[in-house]
């Protein structure tokens, strides 16, 4: 049993569970499918082999490749299925029957296929009507169920599509036995009330002992992983990631967001090695030329750095004053900056680091000296076990008296 003293997010914990039945939410990573479809973005296929074990490693529940876009991919697909890894590979192709059979070839025991439902898209994309869209999907569904493969049906712009044909289709598809229906916000519309009662809609009126819904939501004003969350609140039970979130335009919810606030904020046991996190944005970084935003959630540099006074007083102190989750869990690592917002409390440490006197008078010297400088950030310093330990531990930290 966790005490109100023993947890600063006691609190927040209790707000966000009222009502919460901490279900467990999976994850289908999508970095190999939807990442590719970033601008200028181009994995090798020692790339795309090596990213699903490390997504498998980590402890992602599925991880999606397209083996129809090239031959190079398809072989890539192959080989990662001959990998026997522990997550689910999902072949995703169009719903056409010459692309399931591209599928099959792989050895794929997944096949995902997607199918834009909205009138925009039948219009302008697919030029067929809604009896035409319908009578597709379900030849294509009935042609995968034949070879007895496990599948997962997108119903692509379902967040712009009239409900009634929307239920339509998704029940129509669930009757055929197919295990998932994909929900997605393809242009990130929603706000997280809207993507809830779609979701709930959909999951109210499909049966449940035949098929499990995923959501996929777009980040284009930046409402992605509230959007997926409030979906899996609703009644979906797997959520779509890539490594750092891109993906096509503005990408979908990071892989590290996601699994942190399933783990911490929803107490969703995945079992993830959230250490993980950082090397895996590292690794997507350096294959792919997108550099990774300081201030970029959880695995960012400036994600445990702190500047201002009155937070280095207090992180000084106790680290989690500000930091809900300690760095290390994540791969990271806290870093404190100097300068000229330091604060007395920041230059007594600082002193104390050098060996000298941390009486209040010349922490407030050194202070008074950081900000007349006008440098902004003088120095910044990560902090191994040894200073952390000094944080923690020593008075030092602290400003002495006169």
């Amino acid at each position: 049993m966790i005490l109100k003293s023993d947890d600063p997010n006691y609190y927040a914990h209790f707000y966000n569970n009222i009502g919460d039945d901490n279900k467990k939410i999976k994850i289908l990573d999508s970095t190999l499918r939807e990442g590719e479809q970033h601008p200028g973005v181009s994995f090798t296929s020692k790339q795309r082999i090596q990213i699903a074990w490390m997504l498998d490693s980590f402890g992602v529940d599925q991880i999606e490749i397209s083996p129809v876009v090239s031959q190079d991919h398809f072989d890539s697909t192959r080989t990662i299925i001959k990998q026997q890894l522990k997550a689910d590979i999902v072949a995703h192709v169009r719903a056409i029957k010459t692309d399931v059979d591209r599928a099959l070839q792989t050895g794929a025991t997944w096949v995902a296929t997607y199918l834009g439902i909205s009138d925009i898209h039948l219009t302008a994309k697919l030029k067929i009507s809604r009896e035409e869209a319908k009578r597709r999907a379900i030849e294509v569904a009935e042609y995968i169920k034949s070879y007895g493969l496990k599948s997962r049906f997108t119903m692509e712009d379902a967040s712009r599509t009239e409900p009634s044909f929307l239920l339509e289709m998704c029940k129509e598809i669930s009757n055929i036995g197919i295990e998932r229906i994909s929900i997605p916000d393809t242009v990130g519309i929603m706000r997280p009330n809207g993507m809830y009662n779609l979701v709930k809609t959909i999951h109210d009126n499909i049966d449940k002992t035949k098929t499990s819904l995923d959501v996929h939501c777009h980040n284009d004003i930046g409402l992605a992983l509230a959007n997926a969350l409030a979906g899996c609140e609703a009644g979906a039970d797997q959520l779509h990631t890539t490594i750092d979130g891109f993906g096509e335009r503005t990408g979908i919810p990071s892989l590290a967001e996601a699994s942190i606030a399933l783990t911490l904020i929803y107490k969703s046991k995945n079992n993830f090695r959230l250490h993980m996190l950082k090397d895996l944005s590292k690794t997507i970084s350096q294959y792919t030329g997108l550099e990774i935003p300081e201030s970029k959630p959880l695995v960012g540099d400036s994600a445990y750095k702190h500047k201002a006074g009155t937070h280095l007083a207090a992180i000084l102190r106790n680290p989690s004053a500000y930091e809900i989750i300690e760095p290390k869990i994540v791969g990271n690592r806290r870093k404190i900056v100097f300068g000229e917002l330091a604060g007395k409390n920041g230059a007594a440490y600082l002193l104390s680091l050098l060996g000298l006197e941390t009486t209040r008078s010349e922490a407030e010297k050194l202070a008074r000296g950081l900000k007349e400088l006008r440098m902004g950030d003088v120095l910044e310093l990560y902090l191994d076990d040894r200073l952390e330990r000094k944080i923690l531990n020593e008075e030092t930290t602290n400003v002495k008296k006169e």
